[in-house]
């Protein structure tokens, strides 16, 4: 069998569609997997680097905006498409795929707009909770729908063909142990709480999360705090917050960091995370059963992440803060008045789990094999 995954963008996108692709060869070893993304992105370094085929589309974005300049990368975008279009179907003719599956991002429109043409059987995974423009694009074509939340359906022409599949993460966020994490971390019997706004980081975010620390210098000190700046947060942050105040030195209990390597165990020690409400982060915290404050960008295409964020609220998984208006007090007195309430804790970590998808890759290896028959 030959099957082609299509993504790319961000590690989002690209992550779930290599734990799958090796899942699929531990199932079926003859299988050849080939994957197709943008030039440039980021799966031209994650890709090669797990030992599979990449192939490349020259793709650019969609700008909503109706300035000259917007409306003239729009014109360069289509001229994009059509020269992407073409490759798929040159990339189609070559590889002679029996399925196409697409896991995000603009890069994935050809190989799935061409594949349904021309009869390929094709699979679209949707992570957020509201498909996104790609998905929407090919899903009336689509052979099948998987999507993380079974609240999702309703997006879709054809719900017959949405199927639930959650989404991949790695087995440490399932299987670390709190006891023996809290152990490793070295940490006493006061709670932990992780931070953190993506790889780069969000900057009026980082302000606000430096007047939380602020207050919890002022406060003793009630609690562990690990926040991760980001890339761009990283250049400014440690000057920034010295200058408001925070003396990291004298602090030892607050651990300011570039990027957290270590987040599964973080995640199983920690007593609350609060973070944004991408979609991979959103099931990594399900896996792990950690209690959150989830503070959605307001900054993403449709408010994406506000519609994955209130999915978890409604069924008392999270605690939903709106950045804009939002101040540093206002969130130190939910994270202390969550942090008190062992109930309420208990209650999300439950829910969580509840909605966690354990077997993801599993469930879209299997819709794979069925479309490949």
């Amino acid at each position: 069998m030959n099957v082609v995954f299509t993504c790319g963008g961000t590690a989002g996108h690209i992550n779930p569609a290599i734990s799958v692709a090796k899942l699929l060869l531990s199932r079926k070893p003859e299988t050849k997997i080939l994957f197709v993304g943008a030039d440039g992105g980021m799966e031209e370094k994650l890709v090669p680097r797990e030992g599979f085929a990449l192939k490349t589309l020259k793709i650019s974005n969609y700008q909503r905006k109706l300035t000259p300049k917007c409306i003239w990368h729009n014109v360069v975008t289509l001229k994009n498409l059509r020269s992407s279009l073409r490759k798929a179907d040159r990339i189609i003719r070559d590889f002679r795929p029996d399925v196409i599956v697409g896991t995000g991002g603009y890069a994935s429109y050809p190989m799935l707009k061409q594949g349904a043409k021309r009869g390929i059987p094709t699979a679209v995974h949707e992570a957020n909770a509201m498909p996104g423009l790609t998905t929407r694009m090919v899903a009336d074509n689509a052979s099948r729908i998987m999507v993380c939340f079974p609240e999702s359906r309703e997006y879709y022409k054809h719900p017959e063909r949405v199927s639930v599949v959650g989404m991949p993460v790695r087995e440490e966020f399932l299987y670390t142990k709190r006891d023996e994490a809290r152990a490793r971390l070295k940490l006493d019997g006061r709670p932990l709480v992780v931070s953190a706004w993506g790889s780069l980081g969000a900057r009026e975010m980082n302000h606000l999360i430096t007047d939380f620390m602020a207050l919890e210098c002022k406060n003793g000190c009630p609690w562990h705090h690990v926040h991760a700046t980001g890339s761009f947060g990283w250049t400014w942050m440690p000057d920034y917050v010295r200058e408001h105040g925070v003396d990291l030195k004298a602090h030892p209990d607050i651990d300011l960091r570039e990027y957290i390597f270590n987040m599964p165990e973080l995640m199983a020690a920690a007593d609350l995370i609060i973070t944004r409400a991408g979609a991979s982060t959103l099931n990594e915290i399900q896996a792990a059963g950690t209690p959150c404050i989830i503070i959605p960008s307001p900054n993403v295409t449709d408010n994406h992440q506000e519609k994955n964020a209130r999915v978890l609220e409604r069924r008392g998984a999270a605690m939903v803060l709106r950045e804009q208006d939002l101040t540093a007090e206002q969130l130190y007195t939910a994270a202390e008045n969550l942090l008190n309430d062992n109930a309420r804790r208990a209650a999300m970590t439950e829910a969580l789990h509840g909605m966690a998808v354990v077997d993801s890759a599993e469930r879209i290896c299997q819709t794979i094999l069925e479309l490949g028959r």
